[in-house]
C-alpha cells in the first residue's frame, strides 16, 4: 500500500492534459497496489496564496512555539507539508501556460520548500529532508518547441525536488496537444510510455 498525492493545476478541470495523463499514472499504480490511497489537491480550484512576510515568516516558526497568529499565517504551508510528508508517491500534472509552469504550482512549491522541515543546512552543506518519495511529472504542451523550453521547465523541477531530497523522478512529455493533427497522435504515444514504464 502507498499514499499518493495527485497536484492538479490545470485550469481545464476534466479536458485538462495534463490530469489525464496524471489519472493514467495513477491508475497503473492502482493496477498494481489497489490498497494504496489517493489524495488530491487541486490547484485551480484552491490555489495556496503566494508567499508574504508574514507566512515565510511564520513557517519557520516551530509549531510548538507559534502564536495563534502565525498558526493563522503559516496553515497553509503547514497543510502541504503534511500532505507531501505522508505521501509515498507524488504525482504532478504540469501544463505549459505562457512559456512555463501555472504560478499556482511555484506558490506550492514555495510552501513545502521550508528550511527545517523539507531541507537543512545543520551540517553546513544543503540536505534535502524528504526521503523514500517517488515522483511523476505528466508535462502537457499545447505547441511544439525544440529551443529547451520544456527542457528547462523540467531540470528546474529536477532541481528543485532533489533540493528537498526527491531524487527519483520520472518525467512523462505530451506536446503538441493544441494542435489537431498532432494531439491524438502523440498523446497516445505518451499513454503508451505510461503504460510500459509502469507495468
Amino acid at each position: 500500500m502507498a499514499n499518493i498525492l495527485n497536484i492538479q493545476t490545470s485550469i481545464s478541470g476534466e479536458n485538462s492534459v495534463s490530469n489525464k495523463l496524471s489519472q493514467i499514472v495513477i491508475n497503473q499504480l492502482l493496477d498494481k497496489n489497489p490498497d494504496s490511497k489517493v489524495r488530491v489537491r487541486d490547484l485551480a480550484l484552491n490555489p495556496i496564496p503566494h508567499l508574504d512576510i508574514h507566512h515565510f515568516s511564520a513557517a519557520r516558526v516551530p509549531d510548538e512555539e507559534k502564536n495563534d497568529e502565525q498558526k493563522e499565517a503559516s496553515k497553509y504551508s503547514d497543510e502541504a507539508l503534511k500532505e507531501i510528508e505522508e505521501a509515498d508517491i507524488i504525482v504532478i500534472g504540469v501544463p505549459f501556460y505562457n512559456f512555463t509552469f501555472p504560478s499556482t504550482l511555484k506558490s506550492w512549491i514555495d510552501n513545502i520548500a521550508v528550511a527545517g522541515k523539507t531541507f537543512s543546512y545543520a551540517d553546513g552543506t544543503p540536505k534535502g529532508l524528504l526521503q523514500n518519495k517517488k515522483l511523476y511529472l505528466n508535462f502537457a504542451v499545447g505547441g511544439v518547441y525544440e529551443n529547451g523550453l520544456i527542457e528547462n521547465m523540467e531540470h528546474y523541477l529536477k532541481t528543485l525536488f532533489g533540493f528537498i531530497g526527491i531524487t527519483d523522478v520520472e518525467v512523462f512529455k505530451s506536446q503538441g496537444m493544441m494542435v489537431p493533427q498532432l494531439k491524438e497522435e502523440n498523446f497516445s504515444k505518451t499513454v503508451a510510455e505510461i503504460e510500459t514504464a509502469l507495468a
